[in-house]
């Protein structure tokens, strides 16, 4: 439950939430499950006072939770412009040309976004924002070649780039080569890491395209590229997987389990039924079936029940 109760607390809850309530007494005996534990899911609000325990809605009880989780991604961003304010506060008093140089242009931005790749040794992470400045995805030639080599691919998708002509089905090539794909439903800034060891970052915001070439920043082993790599990594926590492959011992279909990413992440049925080449009577009828592998019968519901089987993971 993405890491917001303990394993037993966890356990404990899923068997309350199968269970139409139940004592302490009559729980003592299963794995573990004490009274203590259950006053502990009660004080966070996941079930009722004893001494019959049942569960309630988890949407409600973790809400705080989750809102510090957004927190801590804010923290982040913070650190990333603490530490570029800091960066360019000192920059007269050391020399800064090992650690930052600055590419200017499209044509050359493209070509660093090669070179990063064909160099690349064990990992590409990635963040790809709606319309990109320098590549689009289908013209990527180098990703598919890096991963036949062997170097890893996490890329966050903003979930607007996934309704552009084309993307979608790029993604899920790269998906089918081994790529690692999830999406939100927006980012703070595009990103590129080689490696944890280089990174490029363009600095020129999207109100100002328009008014220049686009410049970026290639950034090289610093606490500046520790910070941006772990801002990678807060937002691949929270980020919703792009399925691509039916998970083991599962009733899903293939074209079920792409078609469930995007209703999670927050896609229109439109655009759904758009990018995958189908009605929307179509996207609706698996929908419905879903809903029923599932035991539900709301969207809300689905989502919760396909974290909780792991049907993306």
């Amino acid at each position: 439950m993405l890491e917001l109760l303990p394993p037993a607390e966890e356990h404990a809850y899923r068997l309350l939430v199968r269970l139409d309530g139940a004592s302490a007494e009559e729980l003592a005996g299963v794995d573990g499950i004490t009274e203590a534990l259950l006053e502990s899911l009660r004080g966070k609000g996941l079930v009722t006072p004893g001494p019959i325990y049942r569960a309630l809605p988890p949407d409600l009880a973790l809400g705080n939770a989750l809102l510090r989780h957004q927190e801590s991604l804010e923290s982040a961003r913070q650190v990333v412009a603490a530490l570029s304010e800091e960066y360019r506060s000192t920059t007269r008093r050391r020399s800064a040309e090992h650690l930052v140089e600055i590419v200017v242009g499209a044509g050359a931005l493209r070509q660093r976004l090669r070179e990063m790749q064909d160099s690349a040794r064990t990992e590409i992470l990635w963040f790809c924002r709606a319309n990109p400045i320098a590549m689009q995805g289908p013209e990527n030639a180098e990703e598919s070649s890096a991963l036949d080599r062997g170097v890893k691919y996490r890329a966050i998708y903003e979930r607007e780039l996934l309704e552009k002509p084309g993307e979608l089905a790029s993604i899920v090539e790269s998906m089918g080569h081994g790529e690692e794909a999830r999406t939100l439903p927006i980012l703070p800034v595009r990103l590129a890491i080689a490696d944890r060891s280089l990174a490029i970052c363009p600095l020129v915001p999207d109100a100002a395209r328009g008014l220049g070439e686009p410049t970026a920043a290639l950034i090289r082993s610093s606490e500046l590229l520790d910070a941006l790599v772990a801002l990678f990594e807060r937002y691949w926590e929270v980020a919703t997987p792009l399925g691509a492959t039916v998970p083991a011992e599962t009733e899903l279909r293939e074209p079920e389990v792409l078609l469930l990413s995007l209703v999670v992440s927050g896609m229109p049925d439109k655009s759904i039924a758009t990018q995958l080449g189908v009605s929307k009577r179509t996207v609706q009828r698996r929908l419905d079936r879903l809903m029923s592998l599932a035991g539900v019968d709301t969207r809300t519901g689905l989502a919760f029940q396909a974290a909780r089987r792991g049907w993306l993971t």
